[in-house]
């Protein structure tokens, strides 16, 4: 190796340590800068998360309470005191648990009631909101259906509620009414229909609640239970009437309506056949409308049915059958769910003034820090800064492990793009076997008769390196493979690949030998380099003398004479062999 080599060796390696220092020094640092911005948000996250986690389990686990307390604050509203309030809860949690119900809406359900029927005190509201929650179960229908259902019925039988007392009452209504629903197959949404629309007029008739039961119920089995109160209502509003006009007694001594099978037996014994017209016509004239002619000719057929309904009904007083039917239609499920929502309800209502206790202190706490603010502007103000710059250099160490992470990004996607390209070229490394072998047979068919059809091959070949050069060029002038070099000799798999072209440069190489084409060059670049330059006068030289004519002692060159020196043919003038060997010389250097 010469010194010159050397020493440009030992300049680079110079540099190279000088260079390769800092960048290391840099990138550890960059590297740590990286490892401490990742470790600090990840301790963020992950205290973010625990607090977010422990918040949202208490608050969850809190929820049902927090929803009962509020649905107690809602009946509290209404003048509750705080000892029916209790009550109320705790019926609430024996039903939930017993029948697979929300003790929220248990409580809930209490307000339409307590709204509707005042002055139940003594652990009457709860006991009315049990029987209306029973009864809505045993009979299918929704507790604000049944809640109104119970406020209707009150509004009729108030007199007969305060005589035997309330809490009875509304036990023998919801057994009742679930036994009408159970004999006549109705629901208890149209029985609340129907006793909405017939409102109190069987009450003011002094027709009794099994009565009025019965007669809707049995009208149930043919249509609505709106229209058979239609149908009922219109009849008791004529029977006063019609018992003058027809010469029957409706009513007894005071006045008070017979029961309906005496009436329907009495009709019966003086119009037997009432596919008769004429029969039908008196009738509808006594009565006054159609339909409570069309109730009389539904019943009269049905007494005997209709006096055990009332019998069955009257002689149940409470609301066991109620609690049987609905304990027919709990769900294990929402049973099991109902359980777990009253265990938290217990659960959290012991815990819940110690939360609320915190709660208000950190409230407090709070409004203190809030009075700080308005109070100490300017204090308030630099400490926003403080925040706000920590909040940014955080933001900014995040944006730069962002960068950092699209850096990598990049990264993988070049080493797929070479990969991507490693993987071209070994599919072009067979190609350039296959055309080497063509060019090969080409060169043999030239001689033979089949000349015409490899030069067809010739010319698509010609086509495809074309091609491929204008291809090179494009790249070249974009500065593809320049890139594309300093990329793969950074690295390991970019060596291979580069070694592999060189190879197949190799092969061009040999296969321009084999054919000639170097012989062909080299007479090209004589034919360019031999040229005849005649000096008029040495000034006038286009080409640059080389190094050897000075060498050769020009001393010996003539005037006038046409001379050789290094394959450039030179002729003199009238010039000195001192001055040409100077001239040269300077040329030369």
């Amino acid at each position: 190796m010469s010194t010159t080599a050397l020493e440009k060796l030992m300049f680079t390696i110079g540099v190279t340590d000088m260079v390769s220092s800092p960048i290391a020094s840099i990138t550890r640092t960059v590297d740590n800068m990286k490892r401490h911005a990742t470790g600090g948000f990840d301790a963020i996250r992950g205290g973010a998360i625990g607090l977010a986690g422990a918040g949202f389990a208490i608050k969850t686990f809190m929820a049902p309470v927090y929803d009962m307390q509020q649905a107690l604050g809602e009946v509290k509203s209404l003048n509750v005191a705080k000892k029916e309030l209790d009550t109320l809860s705790k019926s609430a949690l024996a039903f939930s648990v017993k029948y697979g119900a929300s003790a929220t809406d248990f409580v809930r359900s209490s307000y339409d009631i307590q709204s509707a029927i005042g002055g139940l005190v003594n652990g009457e509201l709860a006991e009315f909101t049990r029987a209306s929650n029973v009864l809505a179960k045993a009979t299918k229908a929704d507790a604000a259906t049944v809640t109104n259902y119970m406020g209707t019925m009150y509004g009729i039988f108030a007199d007969d509620a305060q005589k035997m007392g309330k809490a009875e009452w509304v036990q023998q209504l919801t057994g009742q009414t679930a036994l009408a629903v159970q004999m006549f197959k109705t629901t208890g949404s149209e029985m609340s229909r129907a006793f909405s629309t017939i409102g109190s007029a069987a009450q003011a008739a002094g027709v009794d609640l099994s009565e009025q039961m019965a007669v809707l119920g049995t009208l149930q089995a043919t249509m609505s239970g709106s229209e058979a109160a239609t149908r009922y209502r219109a009849f008791l509003t004529g029977a006063g009437k019609a018992q003058e006009k027809l010469g029957l007694k409706f009513t007894d001594t005071n006045g008070k309506l017979l029961p309906m099978v005496e009436i329907l037996n009495r009709i019966n014994g003086k119009y037997s056949d009432l596919q008769d017209t004429a029969q039908l016509g008196a009738l509808k004239t006594a009565f006054g409308s159609d339909e409570a002619v069309a109730l009389i000719t539904n019943l009269i057929g049905k007494t005997d049915g209709l006096n055990d309904s009332i019998t069955k009904l009257a002689r149940n007083t409470g609301m066991q059958n109620a609690a049987d039917m609905a304990k027919q239609m709990v769900d294990p499920w929402e049973q099991f769910t109902a359980v777990t929502a009253a265990l938290r309800i217990s659960f959290g209502t012991l815990l819940l003034p110690a939360i609320n206790n915190l709660l208000n202190r950190l409230t407090d706490g709070l409004q203190v820090v809030m009075g700080w603010t308005q109070e100490f502007p300017n204090i308030t103000r630099w400490v926003g800064y403080l925040t706000l710059g920590m909040l940014s250099l955080g933001a900014a160490v995040g944006l730069g492990s962002i960068v950092f992470g699209l850096a990598k990004i990049a990264f993988a996607g070049a080493l797929g793009i070479m990969a991507a390209m490693k993987a071209v070229v070994i599919v072009l490394n067979p190609l350039l076997t296959v055309l080497r072998g063509i060019m090969f047979v080409l060169a043999i068919a030239t001689n033979t008769a089949l000349a015409p059809m490899w030069l067809v091959v010739g010319v698509v070949g010609g086509i495809i390196a074309a091609v491929g050069w204008l291809i090179y060029k494009i790249g070249d002038w974009l500065g593809w493979w320049d890139k594309l070099g300093a990329i793969m000799a950074n690295t390991k798999w970019g060596q291979v690949i580069l070694d592999m072209l060189g190879k197949v440069g190799d092969a061009f190489n040999k296969l321009k030998s084999w054919l000639g084409l170097d012989d062909i060059s080299a007479d090209l670049t004589a034919t360019k380099t031999t040229q005849t330059t005649n000096i008029e006068p040495l000034t006038t030289m286009s080409r640059r003398p080389e190094p050897g004519i000075a060498a050769a002692g020009l001393a010996n060159i003539g005037t006038g004479a046409q001379h050789h020196y290094g394959g450039v043919n030179i002729h003199t003038d009238s010039i000195t062999p001192a001055d040409w060997e100077a001239r040269a010389v300077l040329q030369a250097g």
